[in-house]
């Protein structure tokens, strides 16, 4: 009797941890979904979440059950028709077990594979919804391919989901015909041994009708591929060659006749039941595959083409670059040639001299440091490693300014328990700026607006920063009733007694938890039993999460791609991310595929922690900036942009998801101000425009005259290409400076300069993305990035000026070199840095300006003095250069300590410098580092006030 119940018992514990586990998997996918829908609603994008939640679910299951309805249909007919008397002895035991389970459990075993191979089935079909909905809400482009007059919309939304389709087809005719034959094998309807060996009449007749089915199919796919020839990647370009359009586009027409012909074929055997007919036109099929998809185009090429092969590809050469140009819209390019002067005389400048206060010496890159030192303010405070630049009005006068957003470093809060990292420290504070080309007397940047409450000249009515782009905040808990004291720390002081200020979140962001239901939803999805039981979690709390900019507007629009680099901004008294969106292509005819991560990668993409902030790992053949994106700082409502309003892809889109992307009118002016030429859209373009600036069939084939962007000079280890400056630019003949994003070419192999080319970056200008190259004479030697620099620090002068940053305890590190073309030749600029070291307060201060005009170099305390050097002792224009500001500590009023003690160190490497001259009777040295450390001593004077 126990041992009946112990059996009973243990027979039960199986199925109970079944059902458990099932349990948990659906909670854990209900949670998942509905915490997605609550978190979609909470910034007024439900619409977003509808639609994906409809399109998968109508996709998961119309594909699912296609699949399993034809799988389990061709099963059941088979079973139907099993042969009722069984012929001859069992094959073997293991068949005949086979047999009885499958007589007494057929229902059972035919609906578990229906379900088995629909689960899968569904799951790859609603992994298909962006193809889908491309396809179903597709838009023309108005323009047709040179090879089939079919509209290039065809290929970019239609041609992709087809495939799919027919690849989906073909497969539940191959797996209709697995589980009909196992199905008559089992039941001895088909034989592959003894005396009876064979199939029976239904047996024969259903799996010839599949078969011929699934070659239909394939005759269809052989057809299509014709199209594909389009899209695909040769040996010289993207799309169809003369092989490809002589050779294998008839090919594939015959192999799809051929397929017909051989599905007919099995169609008949059907009724004939001879396989030997049907199983000769397979063969014939296959090897007819072989032939015309491989052996024939082969020949082709080798033999007619590759004897001539710049005459025979020159039509399809040329509606390559016509292709590629207009998908990645550089067509309308203006490439000039530039007799670039390489002799410096004096007044050279005077006609560019309103360039020359836009080049930009603060470099992003380089001074982050310092922004954490002198406005970090606390440890629980940090400012990005790589800063960014953007535009604001000051004083009437537009002004390049570098900025960057305090956010919160969790890994700075003191107290490292669940309340403080998850409700007390929840938010950054503040948008520090810094003039572009100005800095202080002790190199520190100068400040736009700096401190905490943030003072200066932007208004930052708003400035807390609850999203941003810190990676290490996943979740906070904010909000509390009226009447509760705040708990959120605000800022490190302004509470009573100078302690620190609390507040309490009043945002509309976040998605309200205060229901035990959504504590308990939001408890599983984070895996945090804390916000179910924690006191701090009240009925007016908010769980704020996602809150990258980047994945807020991927999330709001899935279709697309972002920049690189989201970058903040102060726009109607609000601190805002502004998010750069693109829609892009693999499909686009003729035009020439590039591998999008490769090409946005340089040396600005790879941070010092190893952190790659670039574009994901894929191939494209068309992109367009096609939506700025804002995120707010403090509440993180997202606000989508139509941008270029003739993009097709994008027009799908918004049929797709109607009303998630607003009028580009909607952007109001003080918002464009600050929108600018996309980075990696740039990249990529100035990647394509290396090969294709030539428009000549034959001078492409050649690549006579290829270009690519040099490495950067100045960050030498990764040997990582050099990254595309914003810089205000004065093109030759142009009237005034443009605010433009440039690069650098060097011809493919060389070090000297190819090209510089430049987009006007300037959203509020009617000339925005106007794109210009000057191309470099070939009889001149114009030295590249990689020369130039090399030329400016093995200067002899530059070295001496250098020298005792590189013998004391302060060093010396160099900026960005930028190029711009003034003079009616190239200028170069780089600031160098100087930073003590072993010292943990130390950041690098701006300490000198190099430059370089053909080939004069010079070096000077500012920008002014520099480019006085080179041309003769007068430029012939201003750099606009104030008298440096006395450096204060932030917010203090106070001697700059930090500055002082540099000042000092190199007076002291000064001093010893001269002894050691004056020893070895050297006087002219001696008399030089003397008045170098009577310059340092007095910047240390002035330093510390005095």
């Amino acid at each position: 009797m126990s041992s009946v119940r112990i059996g009973g018992r243990r027979s039960a514990i199986l199925p109970t941890l079944v059902i458990a586990a099932v349990l948990v998997v659906l909670f854990a996918i209900f949670t998942s979904v509905w915490t997605d829908r609550l978190w979609y609603r909470s910034f007024d994008f439900g619409s977003v979440f509808s639609t994906m939640l409809l399109a998968r679910i109508g996709l998961f299951a119309v594909f699912g059950l296609v699949m399993a309805a034809c799988v389990a249909a061709s099963a059941a007919l088979a079973y139907r028709f099993r042969p009722k008397v069984r012929v001859g002895a069992a094959s073997s035991p293991l068949l005949e077990r086979y047999r009885e389970v499958l007589e007494s459990r057929f229902v059972w075993v035919v609906v578990a594979i229906g379900v088995v191979l629909g689960l899968f089935a569904g799951g790859a079909a609603s992994g298909q919804i962006f193809t889908y909905l491309a396809w179903r809400h597709s838009t023309p482009f108005g323009i047709t391919d040179p090879k089939f007059g079919l509209d290039i919309g065809f290929f970019v939304f239609g041609y992709p989901w087809y495939r799919f389709v027919l690849s989906f087809l073909f497969a539940v005719l191959g797996f209709s015909a697995v589980a009909s034959a196992l199905v008559h094998y089992v039941m001895g309807g088909l034989r592959f041994s003894g005396s009876r060996r064979g199939a029976s009449g239904a047996a024969q007749a259903q799996l010839s009708v599949l078969i011929g089915l699934a070659i239909v199919v394939k005759a269809v796919q052989y057809w299509f591929d014709r199209y594909g020839l389009e899209i695909q990647n040769q040996q010289l370009l993207t799309g169809i060659n003369y092989t490809a359009d002589n050779a294998t586009v008839t090919a594939k027409a015959i192999l799809a006749v051929i397929a017909v012909i051989c599905a007919l074929l099995f169609f008949a055997n059907a009724v004939l039941r001879r396989w030997v007919v049907p199983t000769i036109g397979l063969v014939l099929m296959v090897l007819s595959g072989i032939v015309l998809g491989v052996i024939y185009p082969g020949a082709v090429q080798y033999f007619s083409v590759r004897p001539s092969e710049p005459t025979r590809e020159r039509p399809y050469i040329e509606r390559n670059i016509a292709a590629t140009r207009a998908a990645y819209a550089i067509d309308d390019v203006e490439i000039t040639s530039y007799s670039a002067k390489t002799t410096a005389t004096a007044g050279q400048l005077r006609t560019d001299a309103e360039a020359l206060p836009g080049i930009r010496l603060i470099d992003p890159s380089v001074v982050g440091p310092a922004y954490e030192q002198l406005q970090q303010v606390r440890g629980y405070y940090a400012f990005p490693e790589t800063l960014d630049v953007d535009r604001y009005t000051i004083n009437g006068a537009e002004t390049d300014a570098v900025v960057g957003v305090r956010e919160l470093n969790l890994a700075g809060v003191p107290g490292q328990n669940w309340n403080n990292l998850k409700t007390v420290y929840t938010h950054g504070f503040g948008l520090v700026a810094a003039y572009g080309n100005r800095r202080q007397s002790g190199g520190e940047p100068e400040w736009i607006a700096q401190g905490i409450p943030p003072t200066g000249e932007l208004d930052e009515a708003e400035p807390r920063i609850y999203f941003g782009e810190s990676p290490s905040i996943d979740y906070s808990i904010v909000g509390a009733p009226a009447g509760t004291p705040p708990v959120e720390l605000d800022t490190p002081g302004g509470g009573e007694g100078g302690s620190p200020k609390t507040f309490t979140y009043d945002g509309s962001g976040g998605v309200g938890i205060g229901s035990l239901w959504r504590r308990v939803l939001y408890a599983a999805k984070f895996a945090d039993v804390n916000i179910l039981l924690s006191s701090r979690v009240n009925e007016a709390s908010k769980i704020i999460y996602d809150r990258t900019p980047k994945e807020r507007v991927l999330k709001a629009a899935p279709w697309l791609k972002v920049d690189g680099d989201a970058y903040p901004a102060v726009v109607d008294k609000r601190i805002v991310w502004i998010v750069d969106g693109y829609t892009t292509s693999n499909s686009y005819p003729y035009s020439q595929r590039v591998p999008l991560s490769q090409v946005t990668t340089d040396s600005q993409t790879t941070t010092s922690g190893g952190a790659v902030v670039a574009q994901p790992n894929s191939d494209i053949n068309y992109m367009r900036n096609s939506v700025k994106a804002v995120v707010d700082a403090y509440d993180g409502s997202v606000k989508l942009y139509a941008w270029d309003t003739e993009d097709p892809i994008l027009k799908t889109w918004q049929k797709a998801f109607p009303g998630v992307v607003e009028s580009r009118d909607a952007i109001s002016p003080e918002l464009k101000d600050h929108l600018r030429y996309p980075q990696d859209f740039f990249k990529v373009q100035r990647q394509v425009l290396a090969k294709y600036h030539q428009t000549d069939p034959n001078n492409w084939y050649q690549n006579s005259a290829l270009w690519e962007v040099p490495n950067d000079p100045v960050k030498t280890a990764g040997q990582a290409k050099e990254s595309p400056f914003y810089l205000s630019v004065k093109w030759p003949e142009d009237d005034r400076a443009i605010f433009s994003l440039t690069t650098a070419f060097v011809p493919r192999g060389r070090s000297n300069l190819a090209a510089y080319m430049a987009v006007n970056a300037d959203a509020s200008s009617p000339d925005y993305g106007r794109m210009r190259v000057l191309q470099m004479s070939d009889t001149t030697q114009i030295d590249g990035p990689g020369q130039s620099f090399n030329a400016m620090t093995t200067n002899e002068t530059v070295a001496e000026r250098l020298r005792p940053f590189q013998q004391g305890t302060a060093q010396s590190s160099f900026g960005n070199l930028l190029t711009l073309p003034v003079g009616g030749g190239l200028l170069y600029v780089t600031p160098v840095y100087t930073q003590r070291q072993g010292s943990t307060g130390s950041y690098p201060a701006l300490r000198f300006v190099i430059v370089r005009f053909g080939q004069s170099v010079g070096i000077g305390d500012t920008l002014q003095q520099a480019l006085d050097q080179v041309f003769k002792g007068d430029s012939g224009a201003s750099t606009g250069e104030d008298e440096p500001a006395e450096p204060t500590q932030p917010g203090t009023g106070t001697p700059n300590s930090s500055a002082a003690t540099e000042a000092l160190d190199e007076a002291q490497s000064a001093f010893e410098a001269a002894d050691k001259a004056l020893t070895a009777g050297d006087l002219g040295t001696y008399q030089s580092r003397i008045e170098e450390a009577q310059a340092a001593t007095e910047r240390a004077l002035r330093a510390m006030g005095r």
